[in-house]
């Protein structure tokens, strides 16, 4: 069989191809013998142990977080976890002086917490916020000044073009002029209906004390005369503030967003019902006074109500607070769903009728969906239909009041919650913007005019995503998988088109660009390495130089076993299902036939089978310990992963759990084919979407796996929450069809081979519930060979390394017992 493999990068070995060594290596045929590669010590004779992996992870490294450059571009800031507890240190590297690292004290920390801080338009001078204060840093000279000091959270603060600083109390804004010191209140936003005044009276027996009471008539006089004095003052009198503006009670501030020329302010309002209902509970029965806790727990995605947002744009010169309608944006009230209630409604002997009615429309949610331009003259939003199948980016027209939409995007499945960035150029001669968008079928960067078409600026199977505009609107730095659907390198492209790659590391890795623009901080990182922190100029053929060293020597020890990342052909597609193999040392394709597990990510929507440093470590070293016994591992990037693209992604729209079966199968056949496996001596284990795929392998396929394991298990999907599952399955009211056939607990009788259900007892992701349920209906169906292991004090993610240990030291005797 023709196929395509890579092997992962040991260090930067990968680093050293070219684009046309890489090419080569990714059509090689698989040889007869395949050799499992040691990571980074081929001569080590270490036992990998259950003990050894799943101990807390301090052992191996604690890797740099939340990194960040310092405003002078010189020094490196990241926080690196304390060694047994969890409290995080700051720590420095000055580059100027060997790289020299040193902890940043509690005491000054204040005064490099700018990462997030907002220049001046002369850059100059930065303001931010530190444990709810507001700072500003003269940048010549890094002097730190305090401007509140308070028991209040101040946020959101930004310089206006006036000098001033803007900041957020609350529904409260403020400006603080720098230089007299004076703070203004420039909106109250009240969630309460407008005080109505002095009225007259209304009802008949009111009317009637007005008249015959000559005390009750003088009040009112009296009242209104108050009234009358207050409202000239506020007019006549400049020194008077009236900034309260009302939305009306049961509401809630969803989103605000100050103008930085300080004259408008952008306000969403939706319903401040919650979507949980009082039944929405998660018993705790392991706790701190010996009582069992009902904690409050999300909505399910069966009971959850629709979400609308309603905007408004306040004038603060004028006070006048007007509604934007959404009436304006193309689509506004498509029946998107006609088709699937069509299909629903048949079910039922019914027709549906397909209507046009407004859709709810709110701001998308993602960090910062509403952009100023740095001159306050432009406001651009990202708003999203309930449905999410339709994404609109929109400016607004202050004249008219009106939203113009610059692009609109629409998924007959749903949007990708991914790849929604956007914002402003900073060129003076017109307003243009900039914005991610998966129309092509992969995430590309496009630049628009506000009057002009859009400009495609990348094209081709890759992803584009972390974009960051210089300072000149000339070019954009971005992160991409272009070499590899596995590998992440930082490319740059400018408004002409030209693409150039900045970085040649391999494996995986994140970046910022430093406040000169002239280098990259990169977070690194391979399959056997954890993540280190380098730094490289963006000078031509500079290479990028290491500036942390956190991992132990312990770990660079260990025998781990670097997968091959293998695009293996798929029997349903043309695009191949990548997926890391582990093969055992000495693999001969001649000798007796090999058992073989085959992990199954969670997340759905994940990569795992890339050539960095995987969130799922315990798992990397546990097949390494089974590849030391002489199994073959397999982890396959199942169609709905991430990093291939949109077809890839909306694959299982309306039934999750078949395209990925399909290729789960795939995946065993190419073990048969091509690593010498055992088709009865194939077992599986994965977590949460992975725990779901465990249970729908094992009951729509049951002679796929010999045994499986199944971890924070979804059965049915109406019990998840709203935001992941409505994108894929719509909702229950809409679309039964959908859960029915894709929640395990429908097909429950199916199942053949052994089954081990690991259920954490405080998931307040997966509930226990969706074990508790399935149990049940495998005890009502009379099967015999499964059980159940609990965990009473572990969320969604397990903390304690007893119940990992004990968690795998079960899945290991699943296998044994059964492979």
């Amino acid at each position: 069989m023709k196929i395509q493999f890579i092997a992962a990068a040991l260090s930067f070995s990968l680093a050293a191809c070219s684009n046309t060594q890489l090419n080569e290596q990714l059509n090689t045929s698989v040889p007869d013998k395949i050799q499992g590669a040691v990571a980074t010590n081929a001569q080590a004779t270490n036992i990998i142990t259950l003990e050894q992996i799943m101990a807390d992870p301090d052992w191996f490294g604690r890797a740099p977080e939340s990194w960040y450059w310092g405003d002078n571009s010189s020094n490196i800031y990241y926080q690196q976890k304390q060694l047994g507890n969890p409290l995080r240190d700051l720590y420095t590297v000055n580059l100027l002086n060997n790289n020299e690292v040193s902890l940043v004290n509690l005491s000054s920390k204040h005064t490099v917490a700018s990462q997030n801080g907002v220049l001046n338009k002369t850059r100059t001078h930065k303001v931010y916020t530190f444990n709810g204060d507001v700072f500003v840093k003269t940048l010549v000279n890094n002097a730190v000044k305090q401007l509140t000091f308070t028991s209040n959270s101040e946020r959101n603060a930004l310089f206006l073009n006036n000098g001033d600083i803007a900041y957020q109390v609350g529904n409260i804004f403020y400006a603080h002029n720098f230089q007299t010191g004076q703070i203004k209140e420039l909106a109250n936003l009240k969630m309460s209906a407008k005080p109505a005044g002095i009225v007259a009276p209304k009802s008949y027996l009111a009317k009637e004390q007005h008249k015959l009471i000559d005390y009750i008539a003088l009040q009112q006089r009296n009242n209104k005369l108050k009234q009358t004095q207050k409202e000239r003052l506020a007019i006549e009198n400049k020194v008077v503030n009236d900034s309260k503006f009302y939305f009306g009670k049961g509401n809630r501030v969803a989103h605000a967003s100050l103008s930085p020329a300080g004259d408008k302010i952008l306000v969403g309002i939706s319903s401040a019902k919650s979507s949980r209902n009082k039944t929405d509970i998660m018993p705790n029965y392991i706790t701190k006074d010996g009582v069992i806790a009902a904690e409050k727990v999300r909505a399910r995605v069966a009971n959850n109500r629709q979400y609308q947002e309603q905007l408004f744009l306040i004038d603060l010169a004028t006070g006048k607070q007007q509604t934007l309608s959404y009436d304006s944006l193309p689509g506004f009230d498509d029946d998107v769903l006609a088709s699937v209630k069509s299909e629903n409604f048949a079910r039922e002997g019914k027709t549906y009728k397909s209507e046009k009615k407004a859709r709810n429309i709110h701001l998308l949610q993602m960090h910062n969906p509403v952009k100023w331009s740095s001159d306050g003259q432009h406001l651009a939003l990202m708003l999203e239909a309930w449905d999410n199948k339709t994404r609109w980016l929109t400016t607004v027209d202050f004249d008219k009041n009106e939203l113009v939409t610059q692009h609109k995007l629409h998924d007959d499945a749903w949007i990708n919650r991914s790849f929604n960035e956007f914002g402003w150029l900073n060129a003076s001669n017109k307003a243009s913007l900039y914005y991610l968008s998966e129309e092509s079928g992969y995430s590309h960067l496009y630049y628009k005019g506000l009057n002009s078409k859009a400009v495609k600026l990348t094209s081709g199977k890759f992803e584009v995503s972390s974009v960051t505009p210089t300072i000149d609107s000339q070019r954009f730095i971005f992160k991409a998988n272009k070499k590899h659907p596995g590998i992440y390198e930082v490319y740059q492209v400018n408004l002409a088109k030209k693409l150039t790659a900045l970085t040649n590391l391999g494996g995986k890795n994140n970046y910022t660009l430093s406040p000169d623009e002239s280098k990259l901080l990169i977070e690194h990182s391979t399959v056997t390495m954890p993540p280190e922190l380098y730094v490289q100029s963006l000078q031509v053929g500079d290479a990028a130089q290491r500036i942390t060293h956190t991992v132990s020597k312990q770990f660079l020890a260990m025998p781990w076993v670097a997968p091959s990342v293998i695009a293996i052909a798929s029997s349903k597609q043309k695009e191949p299902i990548y997926s890391k193999v582990y093969f055992p040392t000495n693999f001969d394709n001649t000798l007796e036939k090999n058992r073989a597990v085959m992990f199954t990510h969670g997340a759905g929507y994940l990569q795992n089978s890339h050539l960095g440093w995987s969130g799922y470590f315990r798992e990397f070293m546990f097949h390494s310990m089974l590849v030391q016994q002489g199994y073959v591992v397999i982890d396959m990037d199942y169609r709905a992963s991430a990093g291939y693209g949109r077809e890839w992604r909306t694959a299982i729209y309306r039934h999750m759990g078949k395209p990925e079966v399909e290729d789960m199968r795939d995946g065993v056949n190419w073990l048969i084919e091509n690593a010498n496996v055992d088709a009865k001596r194939v077992g599986t284990y994965g977590g949460s979407y992975g725990g779901f795929l465990t249970l729908m392998s094992m009951f729509t396929d049951p002679d796929l796996f010999a045994s499986g394991s199944a971890i924070r298990l979804v059965s049915d999907w109406a019990y998840y929450n709203h935001g992941y599952t409505s994108n894929i399955l719509n909702t229950p009211e809409d679309d039964a069809i959908a859960y029915e056939r894709s929640s395990p607990i429908y097909f429950a009788e199916g199942l053949k081979k052994p089954l081990l259900i690991n259920a954490p007892m405080v998931d307040d992701n997966v509930f226990f519930e969706d074990t508790v349920r399935l149990v049940q209906r495998l005890i009502e169906l009379e099967k015999q060979d499964f059980e159940t292991a609990i965990y009473p004090v572990e969320p969604h993610g397990f903390v304690q390394p007893s119940s990992w240990l004990n968690e795998y030291r079960r899945i290991y005797k699943l296998f044994e017992n059964t492979l």
